[in-house]
């Protein structure tokens, strides 16, 4: 790591008083028009999410960042901010907050957006979900502003108004008794404004629909809110300037010998943070992208592969489908390749998994066997001490991370020591146990983030290193 002094940038956070208010939607316009204007936007996500930083991704051109007080040091979040924000040579940092705007895990509201947005000396806009209310909003944004006084809420969106009288009969109860000046006012949406049933997806470039999606925000956007305001907003968060930790790429490996780690992303598996892809480069390795969707079998060139979560079970026919695929990837595990699977890439490395009836054949490096749920079968912070042995983590040692699941475990032939977690909090695979060992190779229903857990991507290179000398 390096140091470099950097200053902050024009930002704000975009929030709610709960989750289901159509912040996400309004955060993924903003950004657009933001963009059409000629800006370019560093997008964050505040809270773990893979989902929402997909479309805030897309929405921008550029990578979107996490920003997790739980699951990462604050110092380390003001660095992210800070260095990706420069990295991208960003004008405006847009952060979409998550659930409430106080809401967090402890009575203090520390992981809260709130308190984000006071680290990071941000101003905040508050989008106000209206339906069947009016004066009512008023003393919702007044309470907010008497709950923290030191948090800066700069400006209030209207959503979901029913007409003109309705949004004028807000904005004259909101500005009058709270000061707060309303800076957009959104009507409800018709269901073809923005195909809401594609928010529950990670865009992907096969997505033609999502592009559309996010045109379709941008407008609303443009009609219904004072984007100039949202700019002078974002100018007026504290200016300061930082010693960040930057990364130097190759520092566990020269050019000529660097370890490939093969990334699976495809439509099955798209759940990774950027953060971690980065960690691994930053570490001296390479990324290449695979896919068991395209590839008939896995690269001669690989030292290490990495999966992360998705949606398995929509693709379960053809996964199962790609034998070849599946017989190199345990093929080359059983000869010492390590390998690293989170979540999706758990239950592609198990036995089976059943989808609607129907059982579909995984790779067999594990004697687990899966279904899916209608309902989250895992939801939320964990916390895992390390109590087995295992590739990547020390015992003894304690990681943060997250998990959120609708799949589950019918079965499982355990073996002694194969589980290297013991959850501390959480739900885990099965009994307070996770992080199944073979080989290599660890998976586990807990997804962590690279800056959280600083020891993963350097464990992860020099198990590819060490893999890759020996051959």
């Amino acid at each position: 790591m390096k140091s470099e002094r950097i200053s902050s940038i024009p930002g704000l956070f975009i929030s709610a008083l709960r989750g289901g208010s159509g912040k996400t939607i309004l955060t993924i316009g903003i950004t657009a028009a933001l963009r059409s204007l000629g800006k370019q936007v560093a997008p964050f996500k505040k809270g773990p999410d893979y989902i929402d930083a997909g479309w805030l991704s897309l929405a921008a051109g550029n990578p979107c960042y996490n920003l997790d007080t739980y699951l990462i040091d604050h110092d380390t979040v003001v660095s992210s901010y800070l260095a990706n924000s420069a990295k991208l040579g960003a004008d405006i940092a847009i952060v979409e907050g998550n659930r409430g705007l106080f809401d967090g895990i402890d009575i203090d509201g520390k992981t809260s957006t709130a308190e984000t947005a006071k680290l990071l000396e941000a101003p905040v806009v508050l989008v106000l979900d209206c339906s069947k209310s009016t004066r009512t909003m008023a003393a919702a944004v007044l309470g907010c502003l008497h709950f923290d006084p030191e948090l800066t809420i700069g400006g209030v969106i209207l959503n979901r108004i029913a007409g003109p009288r309705h949004k004028n009969n807000l904005i004259n109860n909101i500005e009058y008794h709270t000061g707060v000046p309303v800076i957009g006012a959104v009507p409800k949406l018709r269901s073809h404004d923005f195909p809401e049933r594609h928010m529950g997806l990670v865009p992907t470039p096969e997505h033609d629909w999502a592009f559309e999606s996010v045109r379709n925000a941008e407008t609303i956007i443009r009609e219904h809110v004072d984007v100039p305001r949202i700019i002078a907003l974002s100018e007026t968060a504290a200016s300061f300037e930082r010693n960040v930790r930057v990364p130097e790429a190759g520092s566990a490996a020269t050019t000529t010998d660097k370890p490939v780690i093969g990334v699976i992303r495809d439509a099955s598996f798209q759940f990774y943070y950027p953060e971690n892809i980065e960690a691994l480069e930053a570490e001296g390795a390479q990324v290449v992208m695979i896919s068991p969707l395209r590839d008939t079998e896995l690269p001669e060139e690989l030292d290490g592969v990495y999966i992360g979560g998705g949606f398995p079970e929509t693709h379960a026919r053809e996964l199962g489908e790609n034998v070849s695929f599946r017989e190199s990837l345990l093929a080359r595990i059983k000869e010492g390749m390590p390998l690293y699977a989170e979540c999706g890439g758990l239950i592609y490395m198990g036995e089976e998994l059943e989808v609607d009836g129907v059982v579909h054949p995984m790779t067999g490096l594990f004697p687990l066997s899966f279904s899916v749920s209608k309902r989250p079968q895992g939801h939320g912070y964990v916390v895992a001490e390390i109590t087995g042995e295992n590739p990547f983590y020390e015992v003894g040692t304690q990681i943060k991370g997250h998990e959120f699941r609708y799949s589950k475990i019918t079965r499982w032939d355990r073996e002694e020591n194969d589980a290297a977690f013991t959850m501390a909090r959480g739900t885990g695979m099965a009994d307070k146990a996770d992080g199944i060992t073979k080989y290599n190779a660890l998976a586990t229903y807990t997804h962590i983030h690279a800056l959280g857990t600083p020891a993963w991507a350097p464990s992860f290179v020099s198990k590819a290193l060490e893999y890759k000398n020996h051959e």
